[in-house]
């Protein structure tokens, strides 16, 4: 996870800040986060989101956690949502890791709340949270089987039942 994590945290701190779509910074390191939930379910998004959120906090100077709460929170709904469908198609799995990066993103204002900051909720949250949502949901198609192979999981394969007699 952690040499994954360095990648999109430099990848997060140079290409991605040119990148912005209506003024907003794509988080991507937070939809992997939703995505490894959405692939490995709430417990492993979490700690793909903590490690994650610590990385950032450690580069960007932010307190200590208060990122890693709200990508932790995007990683356990993406893994929640995934329970809906035993193997989701793609554009489920797309669908779940938009809306977990969307619960993630609405997080932080929340976090910033608590952690003291004067007047945390910004005006462009309604545009924010939207497109970190729809970034996260088009990139998922690289990023779900990204969060798997960084848990160590394979994809499931589902085998008919085995036919057996009748109970009497």
């Amino acid at each position: 996870i952690i040499p994954v994590g360095m990648i999109l945290l430099a990848l997060q701190r140079t290409i991605f800040v040119e990148l912005q779509v209506d003024g907003v910074i794509i988080q991507v390191m937070m939809a992997t986060a939703a995505a490894s939930g959405v692939a490995g379910g709430s417990e492993r998004g979490a700690l793909v989101g903590f490690v994650f959120g610590v990385m950032f906090d450690l580069v960007e100077g932010t307190p200590l956690g208060s990122t890693a709460i709200a990508m932790t929170i995007a990683g356990v709904v993406g893994g929640l949502l995934a329970l809906i469908a035993a193997d989701p198609q793609w554009w489920l799995s797309a669908l779940f890791a938009g809306l977990g990066t969307a619960a993630g993103a609405m997080t932080i204002p929340v976090v910033r709340l608590f952690i003291g900051e004067t007047d945390p909720f910004q005006d462009r949250l309604t545009v924010v949270v939207p497109v970190v949502a729809v970034a996260a949901a088009v990139m998922s198609p690289v990023l779900v089987p990204l969060g798997r192979w960084c848990l160590r999981m394979k994809r499931p394969e589902w085998s008919r039942p085995i036919d057996s007699e009748p109970v009497s």
